[in-house]
């Protein structure tokens, strides 16, 4: 089954391609993806790579967690799945917190 991986503090010049060819010694890539902002179409520095399967996932973390691209040490981790943020920031309801 595939396993999706956080890649944190990438170079801002990364591209899809060679983030994808930065993991294939460790394994099959099913996707490889740099997230960019929607409105400047700017690199954010981070992005996501699936990986075939759990073995190859844990070898790119064991390989790449900390290693060097550009003078960037990369944050490399299992993907954790993304939290509600919600309509409302502060999840209180709109009662700040109080019992009535």
């Amino acid at each position: 089954m595939a396993k999706k991986l956080y890649v944190g503090n990438l170079p801002y010049g990364t591209s899809d391609s060679e983030l994808q060819r930065l993991f294939e010694e460790y394994g099959s890539v099913m996707s490889a993806q740099v997230i960019v902002d929607r409105d400047s179409g700017r690199s954010k520095g981070f992005g996501f790579v699936e990986m075939g399967n759990q073995d190859e996932a844990q070898s790119a973390i064991d390989g790449l967690n900390g290693h060097e691209v550009n003078g960037r040490a990369l944050t490399v981790n299992e993907a954790r799945p993304r939290e509600d943020r919600g309509g409302r920031g502060g999840g209180r309801g709109g009662y700040g917190g109080r019992r009535y």
